[in-house]
C-alpha cells in the first residue's frame, strides 16, 4: 500500500466510558491501531478529544458540565490524565507522542499559523506522533473551533493530508437517526455534502461529545474543500484503521474523483485571515479575477472601504457581489492613489513597486 499522510480524530465518545472516565481498553485499542498502520510506513496525526470527558468526574461534576469555566476546569484535570494514558500505551511500542494544544488564535494570526505548521512538519520527521488537542483551558467561547472534528479537518487541511479518518460511535452516516428509525439507510460512499444530507444529520450524536453527526458532515466538507478525502465510521481491533485504509471500513467514505490542491497561503486567506477591508471592481475585473486567473489591477478598482495596510486580506465585491478575499501588496492609502489608473500610467508614474494590488497566488475566490 502507498505509504500515506493520515489524520485520526477520536471523538469522546470513543474514549470514554458513561461515568466521563477514560476507557482504558477503548484507548489501548486505538493505540495498537495506530501502531499498526505507523509500522506499515504511514504518518500519522492524531486529533484526540476527551480531555473534558475524562476531567469532569474528578471534579465532582455528575455529568459534562455546561458552563464555560466548569468546562475549562475539566479540560485542565483532563488533559494531563488523557495525554499521560497515551505516553504510557505508546511507550510499549517505542512511539513518543508531542501534545500540541490550539486555538483558533494559533490559525488566524499568520506567523502563529506558520510556526503550528513548522513544528508538525518536524515532529512528523523526527518519527514522533503529534496528538492535538483544543487548548479548552484557555479558549474563549467566540475563538473555539466549535468542535475537534472542524479542528482534526483543519490540520487535515493544513498538513496536506492524503485522509481524515474521524472515529465515532456511530458506523457513518445514514438518510435519518439511525438510533431512532430502525430503517435509516447508511450511505457506503459520497462525493459530496448536500444541504439536504446536512438535514439529515440534526440531533445525532452522544450525550459525552460536543460533536453530533452534522458537525462531522461540516468538517468533512471543510476537508473536501481543501483536497483532502475522509471517512467516517467506528472500528474495532488492531487492524481497524488499515481496514479503512484499505477500503473496507465499517462507516462512509467521501471523496472525489479530482480533488482540489490548495496550497498553505490559500488555505489561511480562505478560511482563517481577519478581513480588514474591502475593494470594490468593475465588470473587467470581476471577469479577470472569476474566470481568468488574473491579479487584481488597479484599473479595475472602482472604491474602497476600510483603512488596511500591506498584508492584510480584505473582501472583494463584483457587480455580482462578494467575489473573494485576497492580500494587498498596498495600503489603503496606496490603493485609493492608484485606482482606477492602468498600468502604463502608473509605470510611467514610477512610484509603486509592482502593478498588482492582489497577486493571483494569494487571491482565492468565495
Amino acid at each position: 500500500m502507498e505509504k500515506k499522510r493520515i489524520v485520526v480524530k477520536i471523538g469522546s465518545s470513543s474514549l470514554t466510558n458513561n461515568k466521563g472516565e477514560i476507557d482504558e481498553n477503548k484507548l489501548r485499542d486505538h493505540v495498537d491501531a495506530i501502531a499498526e498502520v505507523r509500522e506499515a510506513g504511514h504518518e500519522i496525526i492524531l486529533v484526540s478529544s476527551g480531555a473534558v470527558a475524562a476531567g469532569f468526574a474528578k471534579l465532582g461534576y455528575p455529568a459534562r458540565p455546561v458552563t464555560l469555566k466548569g468546562k475549562q476546569a475539566a479540560a485542565a484535570v483532563g488533559q494531563s490524565l488523557l495525554i499521560q494514558s497515551y505516553m504510557e500505551e505508546f511507550s510499549q511500542y517505542g512511539i513518543i507522542p508531542a501534545q500540541i494544544l490550539l486555538t483558533r488564535n494559533d490559525f488566524s494570526k499568520k506567523d502563529r499559523y506558520r510556526n503550528a505548521y513548522s513544528t508538525l512538519q518536524e515532529l512528523l520527521s523526527r518519527g514522533l506522533l503529534p496528538i492535538i488537542n483544543e487548548n479548552d483551558t484557555v479558549s474563549v467561547e467566540e475563538l473555539t473551533f466549535g468542535d475537534n472534528d472542524m479542528l482534526s479537518a483543519l490540520v487535515s487541511g493544513m498538513l496536506h493530508a492524503d485522509q481524515l479518518i474521524i472515529l465515532t460511535d456511530i458506523n457513518g452516516l445514514y438518510d435519518s437517526n439511525p438510533r431512532e428509525n430502525p430503517e435509516a439507510v447508511r450511505f457506503d460512499s459520497l462525493s459530496d455534502i448536500t444541504d439536504e444530507l446536512m438535514g439529515f444529520a440534526e440531533g445525532t450524536g452522544s450525550n459525552v461529545g460536543t460533536g453530533g453527526m452534522k458537525s462531522k458532515l461540516i468538517a468533512a466538507k471543510t476537508a473536501l474543500s481543501l483536497g483532502v478525502r475522509i471517512f467516517i465510521g467506528r472500528g474495532e481491533g488492531k487492524d481497524k484503521l488499515t481496514k479503512i485504509l484499505e477500503g473496507n471500513g465499517d462507516g462512509t467514505y467521501i471523496e472525489k474523483e479530482v480533488l482540489p490542491s490548495v496550497n498553505s497561503q490559500r488555505q489561511w486567506i480562505s478560511l482563517h485571515s481577519p478581513v480588514s477591508g474591502q475593494i470594490y471592481v468593475d465588470k473587467g475585473a470581476e471577469t479577470a479575477l472569476l474566470t481568468k486567473g488574473s491579479s487584481l489591477l488597479p484599473a479595475g478598482i472602482i472604491d474602497i472601504g476600510g483603512v488596511f495596510d500591506k498584508g492584510d486580506v480584505v473582501e472583494v465585491h463584483g457587480p455580482i457581489g462578494l467575489l473573494g478575499k485576497g492580500e494587498v501588496l498596498y495600503s489603503s492609502d496606496d490603493i485609493r492613489i492608484m485606482m482606477g489608473k492602468r498600468s502604463e500610467q502608473l509605470n510611467n508614474e514610477n512610484v509603486f513597486s509592482t502593478i498588482e494590488v492582489i497577486h493571483r497566488d494569494k487571491w482565492v475566490k468565495i
